[in-house]
């Protein structure tokens, strides 16, 4: 997971969110308006200091948990937020759900047990390949039956950790029915949910995975999940040391979705030399918002975007250069009359040479 920086007004929000008094985040219904909705935030290592990137530390950590927990945020397993958002049944404002990629070791020796000992729920999705290989700092299948026993929910990273779109759909689906397999072999069963390897997917790698019935699937692009949203690419809320602040974690809290629709292009797949890129971000918000001359686009590395309004709240996003490789990310802002509280939607383009 690169670093990207922090849009000049995320970083604003930032501060206003530390300085939000704990009573001010208590709980309470979201507006009639709004979709059921979630904020889930994604882990890969805990202390493990030497991979920034892909760590948050410790004492970030304990912060995080500690935050929640004064503020009262319902933190909710991600499978029960799942189906609420498939069938759009309501969730209580502000939901959070944890989850971590790749199945680190340091999720049972430091993630696990101080989301445990806070009374809240994990998800774990395991890539098979490293786990079957015995790599260094990884769990063994002993120690995932373990989290398993304790109440972690397993989901599926596929075998090799490969970026999907860089497969033909039979290599796809050759790494997907191996990963599978391992889940049924070990643990009895196959999960039902699907975290994407890097958060890539482009058109055929989303139609393989249709045949997989997956009840969900998840990328690494910010955001709030919603009801409504395409279940198959949910946001998540990338947590590290760069990113792994309190004040961040309760401005995704405090997110509220936008909702977004007739999204263009309907494959986010750009290969250099042969697709537009930068890419034309195209899409429609939905009725009802407030203060929409405030919306704003970013590049994943910061860079604001000019936003062209093509009809009634249909907007164009062009990024004033050209993405590169590997990925990139466009997130959208829009403010709202409450307090601290502002929405938030996210995509993520895959890169190819």
């Amino acid at each position: 997971m690169p670093r990207f920086p922090l849009p000049a007004r995320l970083c604003a929000l930032a501060l206003a969110a530390a300085l939000i008094p704990a009573a001010a985040l208590l709980p309470r219904p979201a507006p009639a308006a709004e979709p059921p909705h979630a904020a889930i935030l994604m882990y890969h290592r805990f202390g493990e200091d030497r991979i920034p990137s892909t760590n948050i530390r410790l004492e970030q950590f304990d912060a995080q948990l500690a935050a929640l927990k004064q503020a009262q945020i319902p933190v909710r397993p991600l499978p029960g937020i799942a189906a609420a958002l498939k069938a759009g049944t309501p969730l209580p404002d502000r939901t959070v759900a944890l989850t971590a990629d790749d199945a680190y070791l340091s999720v049972l020796t430091e993630g696990w047990p101080r989301i445990r000992k806070a009374g809240y729920s994990l998800t774990l999705f395991v890539a098979t390949g490293p786990v079957d290989q015995k790599l260094r700092g990884y769990l063994t299948w002993d120690q995932i039956r373990q989290l398993r026993d304790e109440g972690v929910t397993i989901g599926a990273h596929s075998n090799d950790h490969p970026s999907l779109p860089a497969l033909t759909p039979d290599a796809m689906k050759a790494d997907l029915d191996t990963s599978m397999r391992r889940f049924r072999e070990e643990l009895g069963e196959a999960p039902t949910l699907f975290a994407w390897p890097f958060g890539e997917w482009d058109a055929k790698s989303m139609a393989v995975l249709q045949g997989y019935g997956f009840e969900a699937a998840f990328g690494q692009h910010s955001g709030v999940a919603y009801a409504g949203h395409d279940m198959l690419w949910l946001p998540r809320f990338p947590m590290n040391e760069a990113f792994g602040s309190v004040e961040r974690t309760l401005m995704a809290v405090n997110a509220l979705p936008l909702p977004l629709s007739g999204i263009e292009p309907a494959d986010v797949l750009i290969k250099l030399g042969q697709t537009t890129n930068p890419p034309v971000y195209r899409f429609t918000v939905g009725e009802g918002l407030e203060r929409m001359k405030e919306l704003l686009c970013y590049t994943g590395q910061g860079e604001r975007i000019a936003l062209k309004e093509l009809g009634p709240r249909r907007y164009e996003a062009v990024p004033g250069k050209a993405f590169a490789p590997p990925r990139d990310r466009i997130s959208c802002t829009l403010p709202t009359a409450q307090a601290g509280r502002f929405r938030w939607s996210g995509i993520q383009f895959t890169v190819q040479p």
